[in-house]
């Protein structure tokens, strides 16, 4: 059976949300961040992301982390992938071509939309968007995400799902590192067909699935 270490306050979201969209069995362990270590309910989480035990299986201390038999993964987007190609049907690719677009759009999002998303998420956690400094800092991070959420409502102007014209992992790859930028009041607006999918995402039930699990866990 598939285990995966993490929480849904984390990247582990990211593979929680693909393993209720298969509706696959798994070992769930829930793995904290050990900067979390202070807030309430964190010892719900028998491991954090310092345990001895926990190194051993992921020695970056990071999560998640996804063991499959002798296989250990250990980047979300790549367990993502895996996950869809080995037990997601038509959630992975179907030709070659599928899997080189699905694979190029996980790239996008992590090197173009991740960084900037995460910067206005941080900012606007800490407060600091109530600061003139703060409001400088997102509005650099919300100008470098314009340019790949142009990309982005351009083709999602053409197509409903970002591959296939079905949902799959690219929707939901893309959809978590978009999610960072979701706070900033005006951003996705100016991206219709991209905030038109991003809705239709966050609709499927499997999304809700995972929020559910993240929002009973402590902030």
């Amino acid at each position: 059976m598939v285990t995966l270490y993490g929480v849904a306050r984390s990247r582990a979201s990211r593979p929680l949300w693909m393993l209720a969209e298969i509706g696959m069995d798994y070992l769930h362990v829930p793995v904290i961040q050990a900067y979390r270590l202070d807030q309430p309910k964190a010892a719900d989480a028998p491991l954090n992301t310092a345990s001895a035990e926990y190194l051993e299986i992921n020695p970056q201390g990071q999560v998640p982390c996804l063991v499959d038999g002798d296989l250990v993964l250990t980047e979300s987007l790549g367990i993502d992938l895996y996950l869809a190609r080995r037990y997601g049907g038509l959630l992975g690719p179907q030709t070659d071509a599928e899997s080189a677009l699905m694979i190029q759009w996980a790239l996008h999002a992590v090197t173009g939309i991740e960084g900037p998303a995460l910067e206005i998420t941080f900012i606007q956690r800490d407060g600091g968007d109530a600061t003139p400094e703060g409001q400088a800092v997102i509005a650099v991070a919300a100008e470098k995400l314009r340019r790949p959420f142009r990309r982005l409502d351009a083709h999602l102007a053409k197509h409903d799902w970002m591959v296939g014209d079905r949902f799959t992992v690219a929707d939901i790859n893309s959809a978590e590192c978009v999610r960072y930028a979701e706070g900033h009041p005006t951003l996705l607006s100016e991206f219709p067909h991209l905030k038109a999918w991003y809705e239709r995402c966050h609709a499927r039930p499997g999304f809700r699935k995972m929020w559910e699990m993240r929002e009973a866990e402590p902030a």
